[in-house]
């Protein structure tokens, strides 16, 4: 497999747009002479940083006081626009912050009553006596607890912090913004309740005992950022042991949007899955359960490399239980060779590696109306400007590029129609559904090279997704019985 080391040197903050990698906020006093912010500006222009919006804090006869927003690279570039501004005279930088440390500040989510609680009246409704005899119609009657208590829209978004982002192992504590970010998009877009729940262990028997022991609380598990091959295990043991959905969304959720992106990739060259020889790098969590739902929807040649090289049926270095399953149900031919000599031919390349671990050179070899989905964050296995003109639809996971591939285009909406149906289980065709539904999204009238995805902030793919899950899983998603009429 081509290695970091393989790749062409050039740096990465080149490549990067500075006001959508980190955004400083100065404060900065500057007296009131002619030229001084204009001084500012050019400083900070010559720092090679984006000027974004200025405001005024504070005015005064001698002096303004100034707010700006400044787009800058990473921390250390930010920190060479601070020196530059903080040498100019008659200027002093009162404050500067990072505005994405900004919004997580005492964390990004919190509790609300759904109930005002003004009077004693209303508070022995919601609490003592009133509570008592609804826990005891839900002791009488247990499926109540589906009408009477939270369970009903509620998701644990439960993590050991051991694959966080392209982060790796970081533990449990530094896996809580990522945890509250991913319940900030439940309720944004899926107006689901979720709760970061970031475990203590890496004992994957010790975490089902502990989700299986907090399942009564929640109507379903997110599990996120769980290293694999221990996610499978996990993710297996309580799909089969609860009665709720139990869905890892770095497999599942990222299979789901690869899988919407490739049909409408396919629209745009003109193939069709059948016809396709796939390479994908990245043999874990997200590259198994990516290469099975396209196998589900009728790619036949898939060939995966992970650090060892190509995996094939007989390897023996390397090898997991997952990885053995991965070779018996792929590379159809055995090929053993390198990277280089796969993508010769191939008209899919998917990438859930790590940072550039293809050349052009490489990508040059596939066939013509090839697709490529370099999806490693934040740098993907390939840049998109390096090999523009060598492949027809180019797919990345970050924002700054078209065709991002991004999980909440999936898991919102998935949740949603999974609550909405009262399925206990999210089946394979449920996941389907949803990846047909998010490319459905876009008019086939509208498909281009440079938009195969929708954007998050479309409302319809919700209400697709939604509707199309529903209707799904009431045929395969194990629907529970409708929640008893207690007396309410």
């Amino acid at each position: 497999m081509t290695t970091t080391a393989d790749a062409p040197s050039r740096p990465y903050d080149e490549y990067q747009n500075p006001s959508m990698a980190y955004q400083l906020l100065l404060r900065l006093r500057i007296e009131n002479k002619p030229g001084n912010l204009g001084r500012v500006t050019t400083a900070i222009g010559g720092a090679g940083a984006d000027i974004g919006a200025i405001d005024i804090a504070e005015a005064s006869p001698g002096s303004v006081v100034r707010d700006i927003r400044i787009g800058c690279r990473d921390e250390a570039h930010a920190h060479q626009v601070i020196e530059a501004v903080g040498a100019l005279p008659g200027i002093t930088v009162e404050q500067a912050s990072d505005r994405t440390f900004q919004l997580h500040r005492h964390g990004k989510i919190r509790v609300e009553n759904k109930v005002n609680i003004r009077t004693m009246a209303e508070l022995a409704h919601v609490y003592t006596p009133g509570v008592g005899r609804v826990s005891m119609a839900i002791h009488d009657h247990p499926e109540a607890v589906w009408s009477l208590t939270t369970k009903v829209n509620t998701v644990a978004v439960v993590t050991d912090g051991t694959a966080v982002l392209g982060l790796g192992d970081i533990g449990p504590e530094a896996a809580m913004p990522v945890m509250e970010g991913k319940a900030m998009l439940f309720k944004s877009f899926g107006e689901i309740d979720a709760w970061p729940l970031c475990l203590d262990t890496k004992d994957p028997d010790e975490i089902i005992r502990i989700v299986k022991a907090i399942a009564p609380g929640f109507g379903g598990i997110l599990l996120e950022d769980i290293s694999a091959p221990r996610c499978f295990q996990i993710e297996d043991t309580l799909r089969a042991q609860l009665d709720i959905p139990v869905f890892h969304d770095d497999q599942h959720g990222t299979a789901v949007v690869v899988l919407a992106a490739l049909i409408n990739a396919l629209k745009v060259v003109g193939k069709r899955p059948e016809q396709l020889k796939m390479v994908v790098t990245g043999v874990g969590a997200s590259g198994v359960a990516c290469s099975k739902i396209l196998m589900n929807y009728g790619v036949k040649n898939i060939i995966g490399f992970d650090r060892t090289g190509a995996v094939y049926k007989g390897r023996t270095d390397g090898m997991n239980f997952m990885k053995e399953w991965f070779a018996d149900h792929t590379n159809p031919e055995g090929f053993d060779g390198s990277l280089a000599d796969a993508l010769k031919g191939a008209d899919f390349y998917l990438g859930l590696s790590g940072p550039r671990t293809v050349t052009p050179d490489q990508i040059r070899g596939m066939n013509d109306g090839a697709i490529v989905f370099a999806l490693a964050n934040p740098e993907p296995e390939i840049r998109p400007e390096q090999i523009e003109g060598l492949v027809q639809v180019i797919a990345t996971g970050r924002s700054d590029y078209p065709n991002q591939v991004n999980n909440v285009l999936c898991f919102p909406g998935l949740f949603r129609g999974t609550f909405d149906a009262m399925a206990t289980t999210i089946s394979e065709e449920m996941k389907i559904a949803a990846a047909i539904a998010i490319a459905g999204a876009i008019p086939d009238d509208q498909l281009s090279e440079d938009y195969i995805l929708p954007s998050v902030f479309n409302p319809d793919v919700l209400n697709r997704v939604r509707q199309a899950v529903h209707d799904e899983a009431l045929r395969t998603g194990r629907p529970r019985q409708s929640h008893p009429a207690v007396f309410i």
